[in-house]
C-alpha cells in the first residue's frame, strides 16, 4: 500500500500523561477511514499532531514520501492537508458564497481584494461554487453563516477546507451537536467527496460509522486497540468491551 498519510510511532506526552504512544498509521489514496474510542483515547491529539497544531514527543508524520513532523500547520496545507474542528469557526456575517471565496482567494493570494474586483475573480468564484454544488449547498450561496442550520454550518466548513484543494481531508467531529436527520445527509454529502481524497474522521455515532467508514482505527488510552473493517470491528470483543458497549 502506498500511503498518502502516515505516522510511525508517534507519541505525545504532557508531563506525567501519555497522551498518544506509539501511534503507527497509513492511509491510502481515497481512504474513508474512522478513528473511534472513549472520551480521552486521544483521537484529537492526533489530528492535532497530524495537522502540526500539537508537536509530538516523538515518532513522525509523512505525507506520502515526506516527512512533515516540523513543518507548521500552514505549509502541511500547501502540501494537500485540510482539517475541520470539534467547533465551527466561521464568519457569521459573510454569506455562503463570500465564505468559500475568501478561502478559494487565500489559497491563489488574491484574498481580501476579490472584493473590490470580483470580474476579475471569475476563477475563484466558480471554484467556489463548484464546491458548494457537491455539497448541495448551491441554494444557500446568498444566505449569512448565522442563518443556516447547524448541519449546513458543518458542511460550510468543510467547502472551506475543500476550498485549499487538500489531498487528504480530516474532519474532527463533523456531526457534532448536529440533528440526526441533518448528520445523516451531512455524511451522505461526505460519502460524495471526490473518490481520491483521502479522508479521516472522528466519529461517535456508531450507526454513522459504520455506515460510512470503510476502515475503523480503534484507540483506547493513546493506543491502537485494533483496526479493521467495520464488520470485524463490530464482533470485535474487545471493542465490545471498552467502547461499543458504552456507545450502545
Amino acid at each position: 500500500m502506498n500511503a498518502v498519510l502516515r505516522t510511525e510511532a508517534l507519541s505525545k506526552r504532557y508531563g506525567d500523561f501519555q497522551a498518544l504512544d506509539g501511534i503507527s498509521l497509513a492511509l491510502p489514496r481515497g481512504a474513508r477511514h474512522a478513528l473511534i474510542g472513549p472520551n480521552g483515547a486521544g483521537k484529537t491529539t492526533l489530528i492535532n499532531a497530524l495537522t502540526g497544531t500539537v508537536r509530538p514527543s516523538a515518532g513522525e508524520v509523512y505525507l506520502g514520501d515526506e516527512r512533515v513532523t516540523a513543518l507548521r500547520p500552514e505549509h502541511r496545507v500547501r502540501r494537500g492537508l485540510a482539517r475541520t474542528f470539534q467547533i465551527n469557526n466561521l464568519f457569521p456575517e459573510l454569506t455562503v458564497l463570500e465564505s468559500v471565496l475568501l478561502a478559494a482567494c487565500q489559497r491563489t493570494g488574491a484574498a481580501l481584494d476579490a472584493w473590490r474586483a470580483l470580474e476579475a475573480r471569475r476563477t475563484e468564484i466558480e471554484s467556489a461554487r463548484a464546491i458548494l454544488r457537491l455539497l448541495k449547498l448551491e441554494g444557500a450561496e446568498a444566505t449569512r453563516t448565522r442563518d443556516l442550520a447547524y448541519g449546513e454550518q458543518r458542511l460550510l466548513e468543510i467547502a472551506l477546507a475543500l476550498a485549499c484543494r487538500p489531498r487528504i481531508l480530516l474532519l474532527d467531529e463533523p456531526a457534532a451537536g448536529v440533528p440526526r436527520r441533518e448528520s445523516v445527509a451531512l455524511f451522505e454529502a461526505i460519502a460524495g467527496l471526490p473518490g481520491d481524497l483521502t479522508v479521516l474522521f472522528i466519529e461517535h455515532d456508531m450507526d454513522l460509522v459504520f455506515r460510512f467508514a470503510r476502515r475503523i482505527t480503534v484507540l483506547v488510552a493513546g493506543t491502537v486497540l485494533t483496526e479493521g473493517t467495520p464488520q470485524e470491528i463490530a464482533t470485535d470483543a474487545r471493542v465490545k468491551q471498552v467502547y461499543l458497549g458504552r456507545a450502545a
